[in-house]
């Protein structure tokens, strides 16, 4: 597939090229923090990386930027940053690694699946609102965790299951969505 230079450069898209350049800052940023400013300058990132997810899909719906490209840039941008997020706090937390397969697991299943209905013609136009609430409570609770590194391990367990069980509850409602576009091929 072909893009224009204006598709390409439009403002949404060259936010969702700096959300993928955020990923090794916040990773640098996490891996080396030893200090709680060094923590809250990683849970920055992660901020303004939200910021601009938010930014470029509003601009892209106001203005009329809406690209196929930026279907395909965004919900990549999200899924490194994700992604980034959990295998950075694998290496700080014990047993983010149970976390991080689920995670894996998810994203297989939508990635294989998308795939697999794309080459047939069809494709999942957007997140479900389940989706949705699964990926903004990612973001609470990673958050939460970069931020406050010394929270009691009970409250890391806690984030951890509760990150666990909107990711279960996105995976478990997405079956359905898939089997029906599935049904319609």
């Amino acid at each position: 597939m072909k893009y224009t230079k204006k598709e390409v450069f439009s403002i949404p898209n060259c936010l969702g090229y700096f959300r993928i350049l955020l990923i090794p800052v916040f990773i640098f940023l996490y891996v080396k923090a030893e200090t709680k400013s060094d923590y809250h300058m990683a849970a920055g990132i992660i901020l303004l990386s939200g910021f601009t997810d938010f930014l470029d899909g509003f601009i892209a719906r106001t203005f009329r930027q809406i690209t196929e490209l930026g279907k395909a840039l965004d919900p990549i941008a999200d899924k490194l940053t994700q992604g980034a997020i959990i295998i950075a706090l694998m290496f700080k937390i014990e047993k983010m690694w149970m976390l991080v397969l689920f995670f894996i697991c998810k994203e297989a299943f939508m990635g294989i699946n998308g795939f697999l209905l794309l080459r047939r013609g069809k494709r999942l136009d957007g997140a479900m609102w389940f989706g949705k609430v699964s990926t903004a409570v990612f973001y609470l609770c990673t958050f939460v965790l970069i931020c406050f590194p010394s929270l009691p391990y009970a409250a890391v367990i806690s984030l951890m299951l509760v990150t666990a069980f909107f990711l279960a509850l996105s995976f478990l409602l997405y079956i359905p969505v898939f089997a029906r576009m599935y049904k319609r091929v």
